[in-house]
């Protein structure tokens, strides 16, 4: 209990020291919206630093997040060579002072926003980033619930996604009447690139899916630490956070 009321303590921190910095990094952004198939505006901030032939990586927060999640993390991503869409899904809230306003937009219209409807808005994204950077590589990067949507996207609709970021998936979606082990079952059909890792509590909760994974273009990380739930856990403000980076940074380096 007092180490959950410390890790509370420091996230609190963590916020409001990315309130006083947030101009300077939100100067590097470039807030873009385009619409679901069910006429759902979606808003994402785009990062692009890098020319149009770069490859791109779409960033999915988890629940209760915004694209605020990935507010320190993709201008790193940018550094590296990448350019980066933070994408507001329609399951979610706010997070680091950002709001969600995909969420707020269907809140308001009493509309629904499970894990699952959430999965629209993902194909949205990645249909913007096509149009916008035809030819451009595609890696798909999820938090928890859309950790799991980014494997089953990329068994879905395989053209055109280069590979899969997944942090902290799982079995989530049963509540909302997919079938228990969805993503397991998803995950026998990817034939790109996939990495996966978590807490290290949480790796019994993806190891099914991951040993469905095909070939050996897959890379699981456990962290020495014990890590954190979703990618909130590459924030500078957790000192696991370094161990995280230098794999997933080795993940990445073959999409240069």
């Amino acid at each position: 209990m007092k180490a959950r009321i410390q890790t509370h303590k420091l996230e609190i921190l963590l916020t409001w020291a990315l309130l006083l910095i947030g101009p300077a990094l939100q100067a590097q952004s470039e807030q873009v919206k385009f619409m679901a198939k069910d006429k759902v505006p979606v808003t994402a901030d785009l990062y692009a630093s890098n020319p149009a032939t770069a490859p791109v990586i779409i960033l999915f927060h988890q629940a209760k997040y915004s694209r605020g999640e990935y507010f320190e993390v993709a201008p790193k991503l940018n550094k590296m060579g990448f350019n980066c869409l933070a994408v507001d899904l329609r399951s979610g809230g706010e997070i680091n002072g950002i709001p969600n306003k995909t969420f707020n937009y269907v809140d308001s219209l009493h509309q629904p926003s499970g894990y699952t409807d959430a999965y629209t808005d993902m194909q949205a994204a990645v249909s913007y980033v096509k149009k916008k950077y035809p030819g451009a590589k595609i890696i798909l990067f999820g938090s928890s619930y859309s950790a799991s949507l980014t494997i089953k996207y990329a068994a879905d609709f395989p053209a055109g996604i280069s590979g899969v970021v997944s942090f902290s998936p799982g079995e989530y979606f049963s509540k909302f009447g997919w079938v228990r082990n969805i993503i397991e079952l998803s995950a026998q059909r990817v034939n790109c690139p996939v990495f996966i890792t978590s807490a290290q509590e949480e790796q019994e909760s993806w190891k099914a899916i991951y040993n469905a994974l095909p070939g050996n273009s897959k890379v699981s990380f456990v962290p020495q630490a014990s890590g954190k739930h979703g990618a909130k856990v590459l924030w500078d403000a957790f000192p696991e956070s370094a161990e995280y980076w230098a794999a997933l940074k080795k993940f990445l380096q073959q999409f240069k």
